[in-house]
């Protein structure tokens, strides 16, 4: 069975939701502590600075040292959630991430908004489309991307609890609410099929997951069966739900706001390569850098569309049945 996907027409960022809730969970739990960089409009890490001044940090524009500092936090026994736009949060301070946070296997989690062509007009120096390939090949991280805010909101308090380093990606764009809260269920590590289907899975991440739905639906209409997964743990990669879904439907697309090069598309495409070789088409930014527009018009422009994806499923059938 597939996971519940409201019918709300709610559009929320994922990153506000993360703000609120890091808010609720400073009530919680008096060991989190919440760090930022000169960028908390933003990143919304301005509502946890209002109830809890004196457990918010400002660092100024200063990445690198604010995840050093977030390491040295966690070294003490606090829960520090560091965030910045993550272009610099993961471009600017990777280093950092690997050596200060990853390598002591520290609890710290990096949360980071504005990221991939949906930051819009900000122009391509600052929407990374990068990230998910660096920080998925440290070790000791793991990597979550949210669909939706009630997925960011759930994952916001899974992340609270689990003890080790995490990247968690988030937008700046308000994106469709897929999710009712009381009976989604976030777990790290997996993965869910939220429209099951026979012919094609589509396997996608954060804002792609809506197209990926709004594809199945063109794909039903021409009476096409397609299954569609979320994926928005990207490491640890839930191995035995997309390998049953593939042997399933015998062919692949994945979808991601990322270049094409290091993200979802090749970290499923080498489990298929290993476990259970299969027709794979993957709809990604072609290896090119963004450029400043809105956001939607972005997302057509570099090919991130239903449009596109229902083309990919297509093509990926016919080399099944060759």
């Amino acid at each position: 069975m597939g996971a519940t996907v409201t019918e709300k027409k709610e559009m929320i960022a994922t990153r506000v939701a993360y703000g609120k809730t890091l808010a609720e969970l400073g009530k919680e739990n008096l060991n989190i502590v919440v760090l930022d960089a000169d960028l908390s409009g933003s990143t919304q890490t301005k509502f946890f600075a209002k109830e809890f001044p004196d457990r918010f940090f400002n660092m100024g524009i200063a990445e690198q040292n604010m995840i050093g500092v977030a390491a040295g936090l966690a070294s003490t026994g606090k829960i520090p959630f560091a965030s910045s736009f993550a272009m610099f949060a993961t471009g600017r301070a990777w280093e950092i991430v690997r050596n200060s946070v990853c390598h002591n296997m520290f609890n710290v989690k990096i949360c980071a908004t504005h990221a991939g062509l949906t930051v819009g007009e900000d122009g391509g120096s600052h929407q990374i489309i990068e990230d998910i390939a660096i920080m998925r090949t440290i070790p000791n991280m793991t990597v979550i991307v949210p669909a939706d805010a009630t997925e960011a909101k759930l994952a916001t308090r899974a992340i609270a609890e689990y003890f080790g380093p995490v990247y968690m990606r988030l937008g700046r764009s308000n994106v469709p609410v897929l999710f009712d809260e009381k009976d989604y269920e976030f777990k790290i590590g997996k993965a869910h099929v939220i429209k099951p289907g026979i012919d094609v899975s589509i396997f996608a991440y954060g804002v792609m997951v809506s197209r990926a739905l709004w594809a199945q639906e063109i794909l039903k209409s021409e009476g096409i069966s397609a299954e569609v997964v979320n994926v928005s743990t990207i490491k640890p990669l839930d191995k035995n739900t997309i390998l049953s879904s593939i042997k399933k439907t015998g062919c692949a697309v994945t979808c991601e706001e990322h270049n094409i090069h290091g993200g979802l598309g090749d970290a499923i495409g080498a489990l298929m390569s290993e476990e259970n070789p299969a027709p794979l088409k993957r709809i990604a930014i072609q290896d090119q850098f963004g450029q400043s527009g809105k956001a939607d018009e972005l997302l057509i422009h570099y090919g991130l569309t239903k449009e596109n994806i229902a083309l990919a499923a297509k093509e990926a059938i016919k080399k099944k049945m060759k």
